[in-house]
């Protein structure tokens, strides 16, 4: 594909650009999202009635959204969640928003696809403490969720695998669009703030993109907690979580190896990193200046940055009727 633009004096002139060429003109390292189907279709929509049914778990208390509400940024706020029989989990719950941009799921990258996520939740003790079975016979004692089972998987009804492919083509929906970012990416020189464009550029000359980059701005790696300084000795309090890939592989090198999150409604998300340590994202901010890049970036730059990582906030569709 070839693109024109028109040479200037000036330079080229951006009103001329290809939409796509502009938007790689103005991100660099970062996409646009793409704009979702309009309609959820009816496995998503099946697979949004189980991300919200309190039947997946052990005790009938709580549901995949009690850790992980669209509404409320993909999280639930707290620096570990918590699930049944108010067991305190050992991890950040991460956000389920753009997950599905991610290479992989958990922030130990432990689950390949949406698909193989589901069933973990369910089984661990500190979440829903529930197995297969049980979760299975709660939904076929539901009778309209059956119905609706049968009519969309005549073959297999509810099993194990059409209740996690449900659930993932749910959670495949939850990809915020229109961001003020990504309408700047497409031409609106009125999206973002002169703020908001100052952050985005001290982002990239800092060196935040290196792992913050794509779509996602985010989810497409692994990385090192602690590349420029020992984060976990400066914390202390070293858990079984704090372990990362290590847990997943049992190579030394992927010690204190996560995968990186996406930036995508961060500023949403709050408390940050997989131990939930940063109340803010000023200081989460920091804390990553610090330990990636091996350098004290100031207030003012912190917060030019933090106005660029704000843009990133973008709207998730409303619940389908059930």
């Amino acid at each position: 594909m070839v693109f024109a633009a028109r040479d200037t004096q000036a330079g080229i002139d951006d009103r001329d650009l290809h939409p796509m060429l502009q938007a790689w003109q103005r991100g660099g390292p970062v996409s646009p999202v793409p704009h979702p189907p309009p309609s959820l279709g009816e496995k998503a929509a099946l697979g949004e009635a189980l991300f919200h049914s309190r039947l997946l778990s052990h005790d009938g208390s709580i549901a995949c959204a009690s850790c992980h509400s669209p509404e409320a940024g993909g999280g639930d706020g707290r620096p570990h969640s918590v699930g049944v029989g108010g067991a305190v989990g050992e991890i950040n719950a991460p956000s389920v928003l753009n997950a599905a941009l991610g290479l992989a799921q958990f922030w130990d990258g432990r689950a390949a696809t949406l698909e193989e996520q589901v069933a973990g939740p369910i089984h661990e003790p500190h979440e829903m403490g529930s197995s297969w079975e049980e979760v299975l016979a709660r939904l076929a004692a539901d009778p309209p969720l059956r119905a609706r089972f049968d009519r969309i998987y005549p073959h297999e009804g509810i099993s194990p695998a059409t209740v996690a492919d449900a659930i993932s083509h749910y959670e495949r929906s939850l990809v915020p669009v229109d961001a003020d970012f990504d309408r700047y990416l497409r031409g609106d020189e009125r999206a973002i703030s002169a703020t908001a464009r100052e952050g985005f550029a001290r982002f990239k000359a800092f060196g935040c993109a290196s792992c913050h980059q794509g779509v996602g701005v985010g989810g497409n790696m692994y990385q090192r907690f602690g590349v420029m300084g020992d984060y976990f000795a400066d914390r202390g309090g070293v858990t079984e979580a704090d372990l990362g890939r290590y847990r997943v592989t049992g190579r030394d090198e992927d010690r204190h190896v996560f995968k990186v999150p996406s930036l995508r409604n961060v500023a949403l998300t709050a408390p940050y990193f997989h131990d939930g340590s940063a109340a803010t994202l000023d200081e989460a901010i920091r804390v990553m200046a610090r330990y990636q890049l091996g350098r004290e970036i100031g207030e003012d730059d912190r917060r030019l940055i933090a106005a660029f990582l704000e843009s990133l906030t973008g709207r998730v569709a409303p619940r389908a009727t059930r």
